[in-house]
Parts: structure tokens; C-alpha cells; sequence
């Protein structure tokens, strides 16, 4: 009976060998990748100081009047993430996409990533810049930044334009994000082996080859390295810190809210309701995926001017 039983033993050995050795691969793999790709990010926007460190921000058009641009969670280059609604906007406003820290080409930290010092530095970098009045407009998360940033800057904003944008108290914003596992399957190369295996999540969309490029270099590099695993770890600790707030009742809100969406119970109602908070608050519901400005920028470039427009006539 000692014959088959040490068989046995070795076949499971082997079996937990193969997906130790699977791992080992893609690990080694992901760092020698991740070296490689670096040489070939190329350079794009401008760096401009912030606490220290540098913060990249691209900068297009000049008209008179500004738009900020703040990314949702887990872009990694925002600066060319954002090029199609930069592009629809450019010929009438002055346009500003901030890369915060730890995406883009800015700089990591080890400054926590809290909502509040986030929007410290994303103003601490438009001061840089001499953008002292603005419009706020955000993707995602951005929006329960835009809360704290409009409670500290009030005084600087002309509105503030939301891109399917986050809202405090929205059904699963107190369940934590897995920020460990994902930094982990990131470092063995389990993330990248899985990206490889999956559809172009940029087919079809408005991006030039080149962008798609740098945007999946970037991803590579930044989407789970510790700056940006500290802001996940950090984000229902965000969401809490603005539990029933709303924005400053005199600040005009727009926002363009996924109308098909499926993945948060009442999310048109939950933005009509922070619309309704505000004295003049619109809501404008859209057809497409959670990035709304990947295919719906014209839509949105141009309910953003009648809304601005509007507001000039009051």
C-alpha cells in the first residue's frame, strides 16, 4: 500500500507546485513588464508644484471662462481619459484636467487620501495655475471630493457639473474596497495576465492608437500601486465624511446621470435629490456606460454650456 500512497503524495505535490510556479511566472513577469513599459510612457501636460511633489495637469483652450476636471476612482491617466469631453469643450472654455497624485503622470504620495487633503491639493494646484473662479466638473468619486471642495472654496466656483458622479449615502458606499487583494493580484502579475486574457475595454471608443497606449502603460502603472490603493482603502472613510451634506445651497449643480443604470438602487432619484437641494439644480439623464464621457461628450459639452448660459442671464 506504500507504492500508491507515495504516488498519490507526489501528484498532489505537484498540483500545488503548478499554480506556485503559475504565480512565480506572473509575478516576474509583471516586474520585468512593468520596467519595460516605463520607458515608453511619453510625456504629456505640465507639472506644477504641490506639497512638495508635482501634480501633471493639461491645459487646452482659452476661453473666458474655466472648467476643472477631476477624475473618478481608479483612473489612471486622466488627463487622456478625459481627452474626448476636453475636446468637445476647448473651443469655448479654458479646460483643466488635474491628475491628482498617484494617477497620470503626477507624482505618488504617502500623504493619506483622504477627501480632504485630495481637495487641498487639487486647489493648492489651480492656485499655482491662477484659477481662482471656476467650474467644478467631476466623474465618480470626484463628486463626494467636489462636497468637501465647494464647503472650503465655495467662494471660487461657479458651478459645479457632475459626470455620472458619486452621492453621499448611496446604497454600498459604507462596504469597504478590497484595496489588499487588489495591490496583491497586482504584484504577483495575477491583474495583468487577466487584462491580457480580456476584451480592449478601449474598442470602439474616441481614442487614437497612441492614447490607448500610454492609457494601458499607465494602468499598468499606477492603478494598483500605494497611492492609489490608499485612496480605495480610504473611500468608504469618504463617503462617511460627507453623510448627508449637500452642496452650499447658492452653488448651481448639473448632473449627468447614467439613466440605465443597474448597479445602485434609486441612482436618477438619489441625483434629482441633490439637485432639488440647491437653489438652481438640474438633472440630465444619459444613455450610455458609467464613463459616459468616453461616448457622450458632445451630449455633455452641450448641456453644460446651456446650463452656464442660462445661468448668465439670471
Amino acid at each position: 500500500m506504500k507504492k500508491p500512497l507515495r504516488i498519490t503524495l507526489v501528484t498532489l505535490g505537484v498540483l500545488v507546485a503548478i499554480p506556485v510556479l503559475l504565480v512565480a511566472t506572473t509575478a516576474v513577469v509583471n516586474v520585468v513588464a512593468t520596467a519595460a513599459e516605463a520607458s515608453s510612457i511619453t510625456d504629456y501636460g505640465q507639472r506644477v508644484p504641490v506639497d512638495g511633489k508635482e501634480m501633471n495637469v493639461v491645459l487646452s483652450g482659452d476661453g473666458d471662462q474655466t472648467i476643472v476636471l477631476l477624475p473618478g476612482l481608479g483612473t489612471a491617466a486622466p488627463g487622456l481619459d478625459f481627452q474626448p469631453l476636453i475636446d468637445e469643450l476647448d473651443d469655448s472654455y479654458r479646460v483643466v484636467a488635474v491628475e491628482p497624485f498617484g494617477t497620470g503622470l503626477s507624482d505618488p504620495t504617502d500623504t493619506e487620501r483622504t477627501a480632504a487633503n485630495i481637495t487641498r491639493e487639487v486647489h493648492e494646484a489651480l492656485q499655482h495655475l491662477g484659477v481662482d473662479r471656476y467650474v467644478l466638473m467631476g466623474h465618480s468619486i470626484a463628486g463626494i471630493y467636489a462636497l468637501t471642495y465647494s464647503a472650503a472654496y465655495a467662494d471660487e466656483l461657479v458651478a459645479f457639473v457632475g459626470i455620472d458622479s458619486s452621492v453621499p449615502d448611496q446604497p454600498g458606499a459604507d462596504e469597504p474596497i478590497p484595496a489588499d487583494l487588489i495591490a496583491a493580484l497586482s504584484t504577483l502579475g495575477i491583474t495583468r495576465a487577466l487584462t491580457a486574457l480580456a476584451p480592449d475595454p478601449y474598442a470602439g471608443l474616441p481614442f487614437d492608437e497612441h492614447t490607448v497606449s500610454q492609457m494601458k502603460l499607465l494602468s499598468s502603472k499606477n492603478a494598483a500601486a500605494p497611492t492609489l490603493v490608499n485612496e480605495m482603502a480610504n473611500t468608504a472613510a469618504n463617503f462617511a465624511a460627507v453623510s448627508g451634506a449637500t452642496f452650499p445651497a447658492q452653488l448651481p449643480v448639473l448632473l449627468f446621470v447614467r439613466a440605465n443604470d443597474t448597479d445602485v438602487d434609486g441612482w436618477v432619484a438619489l441625483h434629482e435629490q441633490q439637485a432639488a437641494s440647491v437653489d438652481t439644480g438640474q438633472v440630465i439623464t444619459l444613455t450610455g456606460d458609467h464613463y459616459l464621457h468616453h461616448t457622450l461628450s458632445p451630449e455633455i459639452a452641450a448641456g453644460t454650456t446651456d446650463f452656464l448660459a442660462a445661468l448668465s442671464l439670471r
